[in-house]
């Protein structure tokens, strides 16, 4: 298992931030949807709970992809070849997993906070300590004056 923990210091809230990604998401997903064959199928977008989270969202999406590879690769993959978004929205924390239709074994599973702190926060996500030495941690900042969302 690979552990990357990434720090990005943005120059808004986290509010305003959430406004920002559901906007853009369902942006992205529509110009994606576009072409034939290609784009974003939501296959499920329902309500759900978690004990530790409270109330949430579950999304399920495939992103078909077959038309986007070179010519090569598609000859040696399936004809519909798609990656599969699980998503759990439990704003300020996500849970995201991407499997691939021909790979039964690929996952990456990635685990988001958004917190107002600055980055400043020491194991946030309380790692116990033998893995919190093993994790790779990077930080970014955002350099210069802010600028509008939109």
């Amino acid at each position: 298992m690979l552990l990357k923990e990434y720090r990005i210091c943005m120059p808004f809230s986290v509010e305003e931030y959430r406004i920002g990604q559901l906007y853009m998401i369902a942006r992205h997903s529509a110009e994606e949807s576009k072409g034939e064959g290609d784009g974003v199928e939501v296959v499920v977008n329902e309500p759900c709970q978690d004990e530790q989270h409270g109330d949430g969202r579950y999304t399920e999406k495939r992103i078909y992809l077959t038309s986007r590879l070179p010519g090569w690769v598609q000859s040696m993959i399936p004809r519909v070849f798609y990656i599969t978004e699980k998503a759990w929205n439990y704003y300020p924390v996500t849970i995201t997993e991407y499997t691939c239709s021909f790979l039964p074994k690929f996952l990456i599973q990635i685990d988001s906070t958004y917190i107002n702190d600055n980055g400043k926060t020491h194991n946030y996500c309380s790692l116990a300590t033998r893995t919190e030495t093993a994790r790779t941690q990077q930080e970014y900042r955002h350099r210069g004056p802010a600028q509008p969302l939109c």
